[in-house]
């Protein structure tokens, strides 16, 4: 492996790295996500941040709708 990695001009580790995913790709090795599990992995943090700040976002207007209708409404002057 070093000696294909300086042929490529590369680290023996990135090498080593992308044979290891290269085989988690395959279903050789189980001790490492595959690309598609990182990328959808990836995916669902995002939306999951999404979803929180909408969630932070639906809490402050409720309350702010809340305080509105626990305030008494008064007439405007004719």
């Amino acid at each position: 492996m070093a000696h294909v990695a300086k042929d490529l001009g590369i680290r023996k580790e990135a090498l080593r790295g992308w044979v290891r995913q290269a085989e988690a790709d395959h279903g050789e090795r189980d001790d490492r996500l595959t690309t598609a599990e990182r990328d959808e992995l990836k995916q669902l943090r995002k939306e999951d941040a999404e979803l929180k700040r909408a969630n932070e976002i639906l809490k402050a207007a409720s309350v702010f709708f809340a305080q509105e209708i626990g305030r008494p409404r008064t007439r405007p002057s004719r």
